[in-house]
């Protein structure tokens, strides 16, 4: 990974942790994730008169990319039921670089390096830490709700390994990006429906703003994820794009006025051992 792609990640990251920190929606996750993808395929309706059609053997990643993002989705609502969804969801998060790393070896034949899997696990375990803030409560988790955790993750390591090989083979990252946004969003619209019925859209259409406002937030930040796949290992990309909770924490302590606690502290330093490893692999 060189050092422009590098720090072009972490950008990303950023972005990430800034508008999920500035953004509030008056909706609960499911609506506003949905808001946002939505947001993100208005944005892509933009630059798609600039960018190449992709050719048909990039169509096959982009449908995949689409069912694994709505899979994704669905196993949202069922940890939502299942339990506290402010528990399980860093479980999915912290998880899924790993699963990411084992499925690259298969998928594209990439083998981390020594530092880079030191890396993966550091970055992992910080994340999950920094989500749990010290594992306080991991005795309250039910089973149901670690299988919808992991199998979020599962979900989230399969569009990753999906849209990495997608926009390798497409013309441009920014050509695969843009119509995978418009059909993700077509795919959310879809599950929203399914799930929540037409009574929904009016709902969503009220905040329209929010939802465009996160979605180009959103979709630069995932394009250039996207992009630097292109340029570096699956992997390390998907590890490295999860500092964004660290990000998250400074903000929180910074300009929120949070505690920074031991645990917090603990944290903060395995996923910056984690991001020296990813950078020295």
């Amino acid at each position: 990974m060189t050092l422009f792609v590098f720090f072009a990640v972490l950008a990303a990251a950023a972005m990430h942790a800034i508008w999920n920190a500035l953004v509030k929606v008056h909706l609960d996750r499911f609506l506003s994730i949905t808001l946002m993808t939505l947001g993100m395929g208005a944005a892509a309706l933009v630059v798609l008169p600039f960018v190449e059609v992709p050719k048909a053997e990039v169509w096959p990643y982009i449908i995949a990319s689409v069912i694994f993002h709505m899979g994704y989705r669905t196993f949202l609502i069922g940890a939502y039921k299942a339990g506290d969804f402010a528990q399980t969801y860093p479980l999915a998060r912290g998880t899924a670089p790993l699963l990411a790393a084992f499925g690259g070896m298969f998928v594209v034949a990439e083998i981390p390096g020594p530092f880079a899997i030191l890396g993966i696990f550091l970055l992992s375990a910080g994340t999950l830490v920094m989500s749990f803030r010290g594992g306080a409560h991991l005795e309250k988790l039910n089973l149901r709700a670690v299988g919808f955790a992991l199998g979020t993750s599962i979900f989230i390591a399969s569009y990753t390994l999906s849209d990495g090989s997608g926009a390798r083979l497409a013309a441009t990252a920014q050509s695969y990006a843009a119509w995978l946004f418009i059909c993700d969003a077509f795919g959310a619209l879809v599950l929203c429906l399914i799930f929540r019925g037409p009574k929904a859209l009016p709902v969503l259409a009220r905040d329209w703003k929010a939802g465009l406002f996160t979605g180009v937030l959103s979709g630069a930040a995932y394009w250039i994820v996207m992009w630097a796949m292109t340029k570096a290992p699956i992997a390390s990309v998907a590890s490295l794009r999860e500092t964004s909770i660290l990000f998250a924490m400074m903000i929180s302590v910074f300009a929120l006025g949070e505690k920074m606690t031991g645990w917090r502290g603990a944290a903060a330093l395995s996923i910056v051992a984690g991001v020296v490893a990813l950078r020295l692999g």
